[in-house]
């Protein structure tokens, strides 16, 4: 199942949350069914959006701006794709 990146969605999971809480956050969600960090939607799209920010989060931390973050989170999905496709 594929889901579109919700760009906003993951800025503000980014901004919100530590790299350490947004991880904790997905394993509650595979644990539990259920996390502290996003609450809506099926847990597909959860993890999905809590780890598209968790590797947005590590960017910012590593000295990027989000904008830069989502930017590179956006090429990488796009080369994977094609990637996917030409396999």
């Amino acid at each position: 199942m594929e889901y579109k990146i919700d760009i906003a969605e993951v800025k503000e999971l980014a901004g919100r949350f530590t790299v350490q809480d947004l991880e904790l956050c997905i394993n509650q969600q595979l644990q539990e069914g259920q996390n502290v960090c996003k609450k809506n939607g099926p847990t597909e799209e959860i993890i999905n959006e809590l780890a598209k920010a968790n590797f947005v989060r590590e960017l910012v931390d590593k000295g990027m701006s989000i904008q830069e973050a989502v930017r590179e989170l956006a090429r990488r999905i796009r080369a994977f794709k094609i990637q996917k496709q030409n396999n």
